[in-house]
């Protein structure tokens, strides 16, 4: 029965899929090169897909884990007697880091930094911080009152209450915001390529540079303009029966 329901698991098959793609995409070289006789070479060549992955991969991974660690410290900090003044301030620097579009970050971030991967890996930091810091934030403030009281009257230390009562509690409230913020950064990773970062975007790059997308483009729509001019001649002729 647990069998049964690992195989009708869309994960299980949506993981094979992609793993597939990963690493036989060389195979569906006969495919593109039918679909789109016009584009050469069909398949990007310069690095393998599992290598643009793996590039991929390392970028979230490591901006992720940089945003988990300052969000939730800044949460933590903030919900604190202490911290407590700087809550406004933090919660517009984060805010602010999400409005500015990656692209910009990228564009402000390269003079200071550099091309590859270091401009790519700022902006998805700053990008990620807002939702874990809110729900981090949200997840400890919502631990009830009573539960506070009753780890203070067994005489746990602030430091022990917060690690062994608060963020227990609040944990699916902060896995939330982190799963948002992972989310966010595997799509934003792949605009890292404009300014030369390794990643699963850099084969779309790399067509939009060589006016390969416009070809596929033209191809698609002319099929679609022939499609609709033979759909138009099969009703007009059928209109004059």
């Amino acid at each position: 029965m647990k069998g049964a329901r690992i195989l009708a698991s869309p994960v299980l098959w949506v993981g094979l899929f992609f793993a597939l793609l990963l690493w036989r995409m060389d195979a569906l070289k006969p495919v593109f090169q039918w679909g789109f006789p016009g584009v050469e070479p069909p398949i990007y060549q310069r690095s393998s897909f599992p290598a643009l992955f793996l590039s991929h991969l390392t970028l979230v991974a490591a901006s992720s884990l940089a945003a988990i660690s300052v969000g939730v410290s800044l949460a933590v900090f903030v919900t604190r007697p202490v911290g407590r003044d700087f809550r406004m301030m933090v919660n517009a620097l984060a805010t602010v880091g999400q409005t500015f579009p990656p692209a910009a970050v990228l564009a402000i971030a390269v003079p200071a930094v550099g091309f590859g991967s270091r401009p790519t890996m700022l902006a998805l930091f700053l990008y990620g911080l807002l939702p874990i810091i809110e729900n981090a934030i949200a997840g400890l403030e919502g631990v009830p009152r009573a539960v506070r009281e009753a780890a203070a009257g067994l005489g746990f230390s602030s430091w022990r209450q917060l690690r062994d009562v608060e963020l227990p509690l609040a944990a699916p409230v902060i896995l939330s915001g982190i799963r948002v913020s992972v989310t966010i950064a595997i799509g934003t990773a792949t605009i890292g390529s404009t300014v030369g970062a390794l990643t699963l975007g850099t084969p779309i790059f790399n067509g939009l540079v060589a006016d390969k997308l416009a070809i596929v483009t033209d191809l698609c729509f002319a099929n679609l303009d022939r499609w609709l001019r033979r759909e138009t001649r099969q009703a007009v002729s059928e209109q004059h029966r």
